[in-house]
C-alpha cells in the first residue's frame, strides 16, 4: 500500500486548518459585526463612558456631603452665621473646619476637570488629591485641637479621608480597567470586521483541493 510523505500529510492538515479558519470568518455575520462596532463607536462619540460618569457624580457627592457636614457643624455651633464669620473671617487652622471644606473644593475642581472636562486616562490626578487630602487631614488631627469640640472633630475629618481613597479605588480598579477593557474589545472586533471584508465571499470547500498524488 502506498504511502504519503510526510511533508505532503504536513501540507494537507496546514490546508485543512487553513479551510477552518476560512468558514470561521466567513461565520460571522457582517450585521452583527456592523451593530458592534456602532455600538463601540456610539460609547466614544458620547465622549464619557457609564462608569467614568458614575465617578464623577462620586466625586460631586463627596462635595455636597462634606458640605452638608460642615453646614451641621456650623448650625449646632452657636448658628450659622456666627460660627462662619468665626470659622472664615477669623480662620483658625487648630479649630475651624473650613479647610476641610475646602480640601473637599480641591478635589471636586481637579478630578472633574481632569476626568470629566480633560478624559485623563491616567491616574497622577486622583493620586494627587488623595496625597494632598491624606497629609493634611493627619496633620491636622495631630496638631489640631478638633477633638475637644465635640463629634464633629472626628466625623468631618474621617468622612473626608474615607471619601478620597474610595474615589481612589474606585477610579483604579474600576473606571480605567473598564475603559481599557472597551477598547481593547472594540480593536477586536473591528479587526475581525476588517478580516471578513478581505477574504472574498461565496467561496467553498470544493473550491480548495489538494492537487492529485505523484511521485515528485
Amino acid at each position: 500500500m502506498n504511502h504519503l510523505p510526510e511533508d505532503m500529510e504536513n501540507s494537507l492538515t496546514g490546508s485543512q486548518s487553513s479551510h477552518a479558519s476560512m468558514r470561521d470568518v466567513h461565520s460571522i455575520n457582517p450585521t452583527q459585526l456592523m451593530a458592534r462596532i456602532e455600538s463601540y463607536e456610539g460609547r466614544e462619540k458620547k465622549g464619557i463612558s457609564d462608569v467614568r460618569r458614575t465617578f464623577c457624580l462620586f466625586v460631586t457627592f463627596d462635595l455636597l456631603f462634606v458640605t452638608l457636614l460642615w453646614i451641621i457643624e456650623l448650625n449646632v455651633n452657636g448658628g450659622i452665621e456666627n460660627t462662619l464669620r468665626k470659622e472664615v473671617i477669623h480662620y483658625d487652622y487648630y479649630s475651624s473646619y473650613f479647610d476641610i471644606f475646602l480640601l473637599a473644593v480641591f478635589r471636586f475642581k481637579v478630578l472633574v476637570l481632569a476626568y470629566a472636562v480633560c478624559r485623563l486616562r491616567h491616574w497622577w490626578a486622583i493620586a494627587l488629591t488623595t496625597a494632598v487630602t491624606s497629609a493634611f487631614l493627619l496633620a491636622k488631627v495631630i496638631l489640631s485641637k478638633l477633638f475637644s469640640q465635640g463629634a464633629f472633630g472626628y466625623v468631618l475629618p474621617i468622612i473626608s479621608f474615607i471619601l478620597a481613597w474610595i474615589e481612589t479605588w474606585f477610579l483604579d480598579f474600576k473606571v480605567l480597567p473598564q475603559e481599557a477593557e472597551e477598547e481593547n474589545r472594540l480593536l477586536i472586533v473591528q479587526d475581525t470586521s476588517d478580516r471578513a471584508v478581505l477574504v472574498p465571499a461565496g467561496l467553498s470547500d470544493g473550491q480548495f483541493y489538494s492537487p492529485p498524488e505523484s511521485e515528485a
